[in-house]
């Protein structure tokens, strides 16, 4: 299962690298390497960069790196589309012939309901929000502004493994549970 993977139009990244070069040149020479890293992933990802550089799996709403502030490592942010949580499963007592409807999806993706649907319809979407430290291994801290293009798609790619070892067996499993219903 794929849950992050790098688009084939590299051209279009390194163009939002040079677009957004003066965030990069606050992070140039940093010896940690969060800040730059954190600047590569908005570059690379909606709505910066829309469609993204980043693309991910369907039942991803967000994903946000951030510097932590309590130890200035680097945090990911993850939004997921959920299935409702099994007390509001077990019983549709408190619909109460409502009509509730969940996530709309439109050709296999999630999506948000319109303004349309919502002045019809009452709507209960689960999300789930995974928040969690990111290794730093193999992230590039570059030394000067001529490298930062490469040093960019260096720290996206990394990123983009760190996440997915760490959000793949969490949309595994949801995806399980959901194919058994």
């Amino acid at each position: 299962m794929k849950t992050f993977w790098v688009d084939r139009d590299r051209d279009r990244y390194l163009s939002a690298v040079q677009r957004h070069a003066a965030e990069f040149a606050g992070t140039v020479g940093d010896i940690a390497p969060v800040g730059f890293a954190c600047v590569a992933w908005a570059a690379a990802t909606p709505p910066l960069l829309d469609p993204g550089y980043v693309r991910w799996h369907r039942r991803v709403l967000t994903a946000v790196c951030q510097r932590n502030p309590f130890d200035g490592g680097l945090t990911a942010r993850v939004e997921l589309v959920s299935p409702l949580p099994a007390p509001l499963t077990v019983s549709r007592t408190w619909w109460r012939d409502r009509g509730w409807r969940g996530w709309p999806e439109l050709f296999g993706q999630f999506i948000q309901p319109t303004e349309q649907d919502l002045s019809r319809h009452p709507h209960l979407r689960g999300t789930l929000l995974l928040e969690t430290p990111l290794p730093l291994d193999g992230l590039p801290t570059p030394t000067e502004d001529r490298h930062v293009d490469a040093a960019a798609e260096r720290a996206v790619t990394v990123l983009v493994r760190h996440l997915d070892d760490v959000v793949r067996p969490v949309l595994e499993q949801l995806d399980t549970d959901h194919a058994a219903r």
